[in-house]
C-alpha cells in the first residue's frame, strides 16, 4: 500500500479511455525533425531501395514471381517506415517488419535479380510464386490483426475496464535467478573446457559439445545445456540493468553494482558474438538497447533505421567466427547484391521448398510439427516418432548436405495447418503484437517502478522474434522454455517493500 501511495504521488493518473490513443505521444523538436525526414525515409525504404535493387543487371527471370517479390518488398518498406516514424514505440511490430523487409523482401529481391540463391529451390517456379504470394497475404493479415487490436471491449455498463495489476520482479527471487545464472553458465563453461573456447569460433564450440558427450543426448540435451548457460545470465543482466537505470537507490548500492558488473563479465563470455549465432547475439543487443533506453523514441527510430544498413552491409559477413582459420572462406563479391544472394537469407526459398515437399506426398501434419516444438524436451528414446526440425526434414528430403536450414513462421504454419491456418496464425500474431506493444508503451515510462517486468520482457521478446520468425520453431523452443521458467521464478504481483525493487 505504501508503494502505491508513493507511486501515485509522482506519477500522473492514467488518462481516460477516450484519451488512451494519445498515451505516450509528446510533440518535441525531435518529433518535428522526424516529420521533416518522413518523406525521404519512406521513399527510401518503399521506393528507392527496392527499385535500385530491381534494376541491377542479373540473370534472374522477370516473371510473376519477380514482380510479386517487388510488391512484397515495397509493402514491407512502407510498413517499416510507418514503424520508424510512429510517435509510439512498437517493438514487436517493428521487429516483425524489419525482419520481413530484409529477410523476405530486399534479400530475396536481390536473389531474384541475380538468379542466385543460397539454398536451391527444387520445385517448379509456380511454387516459388505461391510462396511469395502467401508471404504477402500473411503480411496483410498481420496488419488486419493489428487493426482488430484497436477495438477493445469496454467494461460493464459501457465503463472502462479495470487495468490489471502489473507483474513485478521479486527482489529475493531475482537473487536466486542470479545464482542460477552463474551456476548454469559455469556448468557450460566447464563442460566445454574453459572460457577460452568461447573466444575462438562456433566450430570450436560444437567440437567441445561433441567431446563433452552432450551431442549424444540429442538436440534437446544440447539446447538445454546452452539454454541454461546463456538465457538466465542474459535475463538477470537485463533485470539488473533496468534496476540501475531507473533507481537512484540501486546506483548507490555497492552490492548491486558489483552483481551487475559480474553479470556483464559473465555475458561477455557466454553471450558474445564469437561463440553464438548471429541471430542470438542480435537478441542480446536488441534487448539490452531497449532496456537501457526504455523511453527514447529517437533511439527506437535510429535502431530500426540502422538495422537496415547493418543487415545490408554487415550481417552477410558476420559469420566470420562460425569457422576456424583453416575452414573460413571469405566471399569474393563484385556487387553488393551478391552477399545477400549467397548467404543466409533463404527464407523465401525454404518456404517454396516446404510447399513442394508438402505437395509431393506428405501433405500437412495438422499440428504434429508444432507439438514437437512444444514438447521439445521429450527425448526420442521416450518418443521415437518425435518430429524433426521442419528445416532439417525438408533439407533431408531435398538431399542437401547442410540441413541447418531456416523454416520461417509462414512455412511452419503452412506445413501444419495449410493456407487457412497460416492466415489465422499471422492474423493472431498481429493482434497479439499490437496488444503487447500498446501495453508496453503505457508502462515503459520513467515513472514506472524498477521491477516492472514488461519493461524487460518485451525488449527480450522483440529481439528473440527474429529467431522465431526465421525458424525452425523446434530450435527456438529450448530458450523460450528456459526464459519462461526464469520469468515464472521472479514474477510477483506483490508490491510491498520486502519484495519489490526500489
Amino acid at each position: 500500500m505504501a508503494t502505491d501511495i508513493r507511486e501515485s504521488a509522482v506519477r500522473p493518473a492514467p488518462p481516460h479511455p477516450d484519451e488512451e490513443r494519445n498515451w505516450g505521444r509528446v510533440t518535441t523538436p525531435r518529433t518535428l525533425l522526424s516529420r521533416a525526414l518522413s518523406v525521404p525515409l519512406a521513399l527510401g525504404f518503399t521506393v528507392f531501395l527496392p527499385l535500385f535493387v530491381a534494376v541491377q543487371d542479373g540473370d534472374g527471370q522477370r516473371d510473376a514471381a519477380f514482380w510479386l517479390q517487388l510488391v512484397l518488398t515495397m509493402y514491407a518498406g512502407a510498413r517499416l517506415s510507418a514503424m520508424v516514424l510512429t510517435s509510439r514505440r512498437k517493438l514487436l511490430q517493428g521487429s516483425f517488419w524489419l525482419f520481413v523487409y530484409m529477410a523476405m523482401g530486399v534479400a530475396p529481391l536481390a536473389q531474384a535479380v541475380l538468379g542466385r540463391v543460397p539454398t536451391p529451390v527444387v520445385g517448379p517456379r509456380s511454387d516459388l510464386t505461391t510462396a511469395i504470394g502467401l508471404v504477402l497475404l500473411g503480411c496483410a493479415l498481420f496488419d488486419v490483426g493489428v487493426l482488430l487490436a484497436r477495438h477493445r471491449p469496454t467494461g460493464r455498463a459501457g465503463g472502462s475496464r479495470k487495468e490489471p495489476r502489473p507483474v513485478m520482479a521479486h527482489r529475493r527471487r531475482l537473487q536466486l535467478l542470479t545464482a542460477m545464472a552463474f551456476l548454469g553458465s559455469a556448468a557450460l563453461i566447464m563442460k566445454l573446457g574453459g572460457p577460452a573456447v568461447f573466444f575462438s569460433s562456433r566450430q570450436e564450440i560444437i567440437a567441445g559439445i561433441e567431446e563433452a558427450g552432450v551431442s549424444q543426448d540429442g538436440q534437446a540435451g544440447q539446447a538445454l545445456l546452452r539454454g541454461f548457460g546463456t538465457v538466465p545470465a542474459l535475463l538477470a543482466l537485463l533485470l539488473y540493468t533496468r534496476w540501475l537505470i531507473t533507481s537512484k537507490f540501486a546506483r548507490r548500492k555497492v552490492s548491486i553494482l558489483v552483481t551487475w558488473s559480474a553479470l556483464a563479465v559473465l555475458n561477455l563470455i557466454v553471450n558474445n558474438p564469437i561463440s553464438n549465432p548471429r541471430y542470438w547475439f542480435l537478441t542480446v543487443m536488441f534487448s539490452l538497447l531497449f532496456t537501457v533506453f526504455p523511453v527514447s523514441a529517437a533511439m527506437y527510430r535510429v535502431a530500426l533505421s540502422m538495422a537496415v544498413v547493418i543487415a545490408l552491409l554487415v550481417f552477410p559477413f558476420a559469420d566470420r567466427f562460425r569457422y576456424d582459420e583453416k575452414n573460413y572462406k571469405p566471399v569474393e563479391t563484385t556487387s553488393f547484391l551478391e552477399p545477400m544472394a549467397l548467404k543466409d537469407y533463404d527464407q523465401i526459398g525454404m518456404f517454396a521448398n516446404t510447399i513442394t515437399f508438402s505437395n509431393s506426398g506428405p501433405g500437412h501434419s495438422y499440428g504434429r510439427q508444432l507439438a514437437g516444438s512444444v514438447f521439445f524436451a521429450v527425448p526420442r528414446s521416450v518418443w521415437p516418432g518425435k518430429p524433426r526440425d521442419t528445416g532439417v526434414m525438408v533439407g533431408q528430403w531435398m538431399g542437401t548436405v547442410n540441413t541447418n536450414l531456416s523454416s520461417p513462421i509462414w512455412a511452419e504454419l503452412w506445413i501444419d495447418f495449410g493456407p487457412l491456418g497460416m492466415g489465422a496464425g499471422l492474423l493472431g500474431l498481429g493482434y497479439a503484437a499490437a496488444r503487447v506493444d500498446r501495453r508496453y508503451a503505457k508502462r515503459a515510462r520513467r515513472s514506472s517502478p524498477p521491477g516492472s517486468l514488461i519493461s524487460t520482457v518485451v525488449p527480450l521478446v522483440a529481439g528473440y522474434s527474429f529467431i522465431l520468425l526465421r525458424g525452425p520453431l523446434l530450435q527456438a523452443s529450448g530458450r523460450i522454455a528456459i526464459a519462461g521458467i526464469c520469468l515464472a521464478l521472479v514474477a510477483t504481483y506483490r508490491q510491498d517493500k520486502r519484495t519489490t525493487l526500489r
